[in-house]
């Protein structure tokens, strides 16, 4: 399989129900099966929320991420739900999936900070795409987690 994705970004009412129920299907199998969280997933957002989806050659989705406007989650812009299928992590698509998300935000949202909250595990690499931890940190849903934010200077 080549490690080519194709990315897509489209409001919740753009999506087909095959890429709803793939990109659900996803956040599932990483979040409630791999990393054995169960969670409400469907929390309303997803309808108020850009999704960014990254689909292989085939046409499946293997990365994903939401973006929220401002006032959905925090006052600021923010992503959230990001996932990559364990499938394809060796491919490191990873940063591409985050610098197209912040790409978008950019040029959608000029001039905004965006807030985002981290699995604590993954503080380094969202600081690679210059996002600071704020010092808080919670469990949530059982997983520490650290919040982190994007400050335009």
């Amino acid at each position: 399989m080549k490690s080519t994705i194709k990315w897509s970004i489209k409001k919740f009412n753009e999506l087909t129900l095959d890429e709803l129920y793939d990109m659900i299907a996803l956040r599932v199998e990483v979040f409630v099966i791999e990393q054995n969280c169960p969670y409400q997933d469907l929390d309303g957002k997803d309808k108020l929320s850009f999704h960014l989806l990254g689909k292989d050659l085939e046409g499946n989705i293997v990365s994903t991420l939401r973006i929220l406007p401002k006032g959905v989650s925090y006052s600021e812009v923010s992503i959230g739900r990001v996932v990559t299928s364990e499938k394809i992590r060796n491919w490191k698509k990873g940063h591409e999936l985050m610098k197209t998300a912040m790409d978008f935000i950019t040029e959608a949202y000029p001039n905004q900070n965006v807030r985002l909250s981290a699995q604590t595990q993954l503080i380094n690499y969202y600081g690679k795409h210059s996002f600071v931890a704020t010092g808080k940190t919670y469990l949530e849903d059982g997983i520490p987690h650290s919040e982190m934010l994007y400050e335009i200077k």
